[in-house]
């Protein structure tokens, strides 16, 4: 479930293995590609953790994160 705090949508993601994660994270990448809207994230092992933010807004939550966050999360429900 994404969290919203610190003008930041977060969210983790756990995976079986890393190329598990691997494979989400490359899925994740065509999506905020296109839509030029790049997040912050980290991976460790079969870890994912997603911070979103617009930084054209002044680095606030806006309608731009919450789609994103919706696609992510039909990506990962999806895998």
């Amino acid at each position: 479930m994404w969290k919203e705090e610190d003008n930041k949508l977060k969210r983790s993601f756990t995976f079986s293995d890393f190329k598990e994660a691997f494979a989400f994270m490359t899925k994740v990448s065509a999506v905020v590609d296109k839509m030029d809207h790049h997040p912050f994230w980290t991976n460790t092992y079969n870890k994912v953790t997603i911070e979103l933010s617009t930084h054209d807004a002044g680095d606030i939550v806006t309608d731009k994160d919450r789609e994103l966050a919706t696609t992510i999360d039909q990506i990962f429900d999806n895998k």
